[in-house]
């Protein structure tokens, strides 16, 4: 796969002031994190693998064609830092898996006569329930 190393020398970070409560560490200390990660320029992907990410994280993806994951759920920079790290490899994985092909497979014989009784027991239901005239 890719080397984590080498993709977190492509990513750059950013530390805001997080929102809501939380008292004077909100108010004082920049823990909020915010990755980017420039699609485009990447030299690690190619180009396949980028068309691939672009279609799968879409909502996640600037109009500058930068992926941006923010944290601000840990009290530390340094846990929110990690928790975005760790989420972008999660995303960057599920993006770049490819989907197994499927199998094409016939049904059994014990199947279809599965299938045949279900039926005939539903009808039979069925039937019973018209008014006879």
């Amino acid at each position: 796969m890719i080397d984590k190393e080498l993709v977190l020398k492509e990513l750059s970070f950013k530390a805001t002031r997080s929102s809501g409560s939380g008292g004077q560490n909100v108010n004082k200390v920049s823990t909020k994190v915010e990755l980017r990660f420039k699609i485009g320029e990447s030299v690690l992907l190619t180009e396949n693998d980028k068309d691939r990410v672009r279609i799968k994280l879409k909502n996640r993806i600037s109009s500058e064609d930068i992926l941006i994951i923010a944290s601000d759920s840990e009290r530390t920079q340094l846990g929110n830092k990690r928790e975005v790290i760790e989420i972008f490899f999660d995303l960057l994985e599920k993006a770049l898996k490819k989907p197994k092909k499927r199998v094409k497979t016939k049904p059994t014989k014990a199947s279809k006569e599965r299938r045949l009784k279900e039926k005939k027991i539903i009808s039979d239901r069925k039937q019973s329930r018209k008014k006879e005239e």
